[in-house]
């Protein structure tokens, strides 16, 4: 039977919380600052799973002790809301997705509500709201004056049946990740950001984040800083000529081919008759991969590739050399044309090897019979580059390719501008009238565009954006009084989540999006929490608009997240049958000899751990856990499961460990002999202390598994003595309170305090505490163990 009343006990601390308004921030600014903050959830309509609130509880353990140690705190909470889920949920239950919208909402804050997080409710937002993406249109257009939006026509994943344009992540194998639609390759004209413009600025802001070196890594890979130098190839017998961008000039002499990727503009004035049909056939399946797909092709063993009739001359011998086209290749990346070297690159090596090219070594060290060697060494076969090392011969080559007009120094970045534009309805309009001398911004003062009520939700029949069903909405005038039609087409939904943190500062400013005083007292995010799956596109475009919102003057900081942290994933039981049908946790069992089968016909499935996920059944709803364990043991578990950063995997059991632990608590101090006279007992307090200790170290190692345990071994160490100083038990509920915040306050109550535990300042580690009087020594002989022997922990090493 349970030692406390947990339904009755959260109940009454939440409903004090939110009348008193515990956790608004404070406007007192003579204290030091802290900005925690959460990746904000998308309010998709199955609610959290058990899985979802590790960063969550982690923040707001981080949040409590802060507030604790006298720092002003600013712990928000918003939703990520526009995006194109919730139009497909919204054209399914027959709703609008602004209704859908609420309702989600509404679901995510019961369910973080319940858990006891300490956030500052009067400072929530939604990116789908008109007061919030009014600003979002103001940085738009923003970017638009410095000439960092533009329209282009570029290659786009189009989804039929979605009837929009989608990012590179969203498709593999030709169809649409969240549906299997099919999708093709086409040419549009799209609103583009010239985040090519930030690469440099991007690279080196990494240096002064404290963030993990992965992550760093991840978003230098995909930013894609190289150095070397443009070549330029003639076409043999035509005035064409073919740029190439190389970061190993010093191996043009090794040069056996040209490769071009199957989408090159020279291409048509490139192939032979002979070639024509082979080629088209070529290009026509590499436009059902996604670029993704191929560059994680580009490392497999397997090359395709096809000739297209064509030769190039190689400028610096001025040898011919066969021009083929290679999925291996992007046209996103560099000119879209690569020379091959096969002795000094591994996919040119693979690709010479499957076509029959030749292999000429131009730097000593390798075997072409092994592989391709990538290393330095002395260059052969390489005329005047001969005898020189790689950085020396490169030197040498840029130098020779100026001088001959046919190449010069450049740096190039992988990153390609940011394509902004979706032809779907559930995202910020875009503030752009077109007209017929071009494109004319809307004035801040008209703004928002909002949208319309529309009757459907997908494009019209001509292909034309949904917004353009709405005839009057698309019709309309400028300041000037020229007539026009509004942009249909609507931003990412990755724009909403570019700046939310400023917003945050002063949600319900209306003359401005954030007071400048305020940002500079808040800004930069001392503490940023969410998942791995950001590290690079949200990161990455919120960084670039914080960049250019600095170069304006309107931030005071380069960088919005001085430290990120990326808490694990949590891992469920999932069922399955031998055809690979999942089946959900109620419709399996046990049988007798241990095996789980279904309960309808008794087949035999297998169950295997794996990401917690709707499409896998294995979701756990953290209400029926907060219901049956209460949201304490829940906040413990989720952090006493496995390091924050580890992936972890679910047992229901361990919340039911986390309670009693809480049950023992709440008996020690209900029940327990306590008092306020001096008494004296070392081992109780060095408990205490270690607890103390641990739980403060825990706020910058992130390390609260290792916290709790320490907590758990006071309850144990207390629960055996015959008597307790009331003041050791008013300290260990300051500890447990940012974890277990209910049970915390009721207790400090039942103790006689009227006013609130989050006032009280934090216990203060004393390292005289933890000391023992006596240490225990081995004795060996010959090294063997012989005994042991007890000495004062101050005795001299004789």
């Amino acid at each position: 039977m349970a030692d406390y009343d947990h339904r009755a006990i959260e109940q009454k601390w939440q409903a004090h919380w939110e009348a008193a308004n515990s956790f608004a921030t404070p406007a007192n600014r003579t204290r030091p600052k802290f900005y925690v903050l959460d990746m904000f959830p998308y309010p998709s309509g199955n609610g959290l799973h058990v899985g979802h609130p590790k960063g969550y509880v982690a923040t707001d353990v981080v949040a409590r002790i802060k507030r604790m140690l006298g720092f002003n705190v600013l712990h928000p909470m918003g939703w990520d809301s526009f995006g194109l889920p919730t139009e497909r949920q919204a054209v399914r239950e027959g709703l609008s997705p602004q209704e859908v919208t609420r309702r989600n909402i509404q679901t995510f804050r019961k369910q973080l509500q319940r858990l006891g997080l300490s956030y500052d409710w009067q400072r929530e937002l939604a990116t789908s709201e008109a007061d919030y993406y009014r600003w979002t249109q103001w940085i738009f257009l923003k970017l638009y004056e410095r000439g960092l939006a533009y329209q282009a026509e570029a290659a786009v994943h189009w989804c039929p049946a979605q009837g929009t344009v989608l990012a590179n992540e969203e498709v593999l194998d030709g169809r649409y990740i969240e549906t299997g639609d099919p999708v093709e390759p086409r040419m549009m004209r799209q609103w583009m950001l010239k985040i090519t413009d930030y690469a440099e600025s991007l690279l080196a802001g990494l240096d002064s984040l404290d963030w993990p070196e992965g992550i760093k890594a991840m978003q230098r890979h995909w930013i894609g800083r190289s150095e070397g130098a443009s070549v330029q190839f003639r076409v043999a017998g035509s005035s064409a000529q073919i740029s190439v961008f190389t970061t190993r000039p010093d191996t043009l002499f090794g040069c056996s081919a040209m490769v071009l990727a199957p989408e090159h503009a020279l291409l048509a004035q490139l192939v032979t008759d002979e070639q024509r049909a082979k080629v088209a056939d070529y290009r026509e399946k590499t436009a059902r991969l996604s670029e993704r797909e191929r560059i994680a092709g580009a490392a497999d063993d397997e090359k395709t590739g096809v000739f297209t009739g064509a030769w190039a001359i190689n400028p610096i011998n001025e040898q011919r050399v066969p021009i083929w086209i290679a999925d291996y290749v992007l046209s996103s990346y560099g000119s879209g044309a690569i020379f091959s070297c096969p002795a000094h690159d591994e996919r040119d090596y693979k690709f010479a090897r499957k076509f029959d090219l030749p292999i000429t070594p131009v730097v000593a060290g390798g075997n072409i019979d092994e592989g391709a060697w990538t290393g330095d060494g002395e260059h052969i076969h390489s005329g005047f580059l001969n005898g020189l090392n790689n950085a020396e011969a490169k030197a040498r080559a840029i130098g020779w390719l100026e001088e001959n007009l046919c190449g010069s120094r450049q740096i190039t970045y992988r990153l390609r501008d940011w394509l902004f534009s979706r032809q779907r309805y559930w995202g910020e309009p875009i503030p752009i009238i077109h007209t017929a001398t071009g494109p004319v911004p809307v004035p801040q003062n008209d703004l928002p565009i909002t949208l319309p009520e529309l009757d459907e939700y997908k494009p019209t029949e001509d292909g034309d954006p949904p917004l353009s069903r709405s005839k009057s909405w698309v019709s309309a005038t400028t300041s000037d009084g020229v007539a026009g039609l509004r942009e249909t087409s609507t931003m990412p939904q990755w724009a909403g989540s570019c700046w939310y943190y400023l917003r945050f500062i002063n949600p319900k400013l209306t003359d401005r999006p954030w007071d400048s005083v305020e940002e500079h007292y808040w800004m930069p995010v001392d503490l940023y929490v969410g998942g791995a799956e950001h590290a690079t596109l949200h990161l990455l475009y919120a960084r670039f608009w914080h960049h250019v919102l600095n170069d304006l003057g309107m931030v005071s900081t380069r960088e919005p997240f001085v430290r990120l942290f990326n808490q694990g994933m949590v891992y469920g039981d999932s069922y399955r049958d031998a055809a690979g049908r999942y089946y959900y946790r109620d419709s399996v069992h046990q049988n007798k000899e241990g095996s789980w089968v279904t309960l309808d016909d008794g087949r035999p499935v297998t169950t295997r751990k794996e990401k917690m996920s709707k499409s896998r059944y294995n979701v756990v709803n953290p209400e029926d856990i907060c219901e049956t364990y209460g949201a304490d043991a829940l906040r413990l578990y989720e952090l006493f499961m496995g390091a924050l950063e580890d992936n972890c995997d679910w047992e229901t059991r361990g919340v039911a460990g986390c309670r009693r632990f809480l049950d023992r608590t709440f008996r020690l101090v209900t029940q327990g002999s306590l008092t306020r006279e001096p008494i004296q007992d070392r081992e109780v307090e060095r408990a205490l202390h270690l607890a103390i200790q641990g739980v403060v170290e825990s706020l910058d190692t992130l390390k609260f598994n290792t916290a709790i345990a320490k907590m758990m071994t006071f309850v144990n160490v207390a629960t055996r003595a015959r008597r307790l100083h009331a003041q050791w038990l008013e300290d260990f509920l300051s500890i447990l309170s940012p974890f277990a915040p209910h049970i915390a306050a009721e207790l400090w109550q039942r103790l006689g305090h009227e006013e609130s535990l989050e006032q009280r300042p934090f216990p203060v580690f004393d390292e005289n505490k933890v000391r023992s009087e006596v240490v225990t020594l081995a004795v060996q002989v010959k090294g063997k163990l012989r005994g042991t022997v007890e000495v004062a922990s101050g005795a001299s090493q004789n």
